[in-house]
């Protein structure tokens, strides 16, 4: 029934402006205006991003964008450079080291973030 439907996914902020600053100017995305006061992420071979005002907004508990890296290490590091804190976790499901990366945790080597809203977002590698 929804196998070709152009899905796409959106998410909440508190403020919209300061999203589209931290989008923009900080992850170095693409960010377009959207008429319904909502602002809009392209992202390359992907759907646009749709993220929206909510004035009780609550940041969410799990990773609501993720963005596959060929260098981690480097992406990080970028990142860091530009003023963005990485999570740092030590639980047994979950270790990261100094700069926040989790490597050897079963998956791929990751490392998380929030946005200005509070909402988690991460990098992860793909090579």
């Amino acid at each position: 029934m929804l196998q070709n439907s152009k899905a796409f996914s959106s998410f909440s902020v508190s403020d919209i402006q300061q999203a589209k600053e931290f989008y923009q100017d900080v992850l170095g995305l693409e960010v377009k205006d959207n008429s319904m006061g909502v602002i809009e992420l392209v992202v390359s071979s992907s759907s646009n991003i749709l993220l929206y005002p909510k004035p009780n907004h609550v940041p969410a508990t799990f990773t609501v964008l993720n963005f596959p890296v060929d260098n981690i290490e480097q992406t990080v590091d970028e990142l860091i450079a530009k003023g963005v804190n990485f999570e740092i976790y030590n639980q047994e499901s979950i270790k990261t080291d100094q700069k926040g990366i989790s490597r050897g945790n079963g998956g791929p080597n990751i490392a998380w973030f929030r946005d200005p809203a509070g909402n988690i977002l991460s990098v992860l590698e793909t090579s």
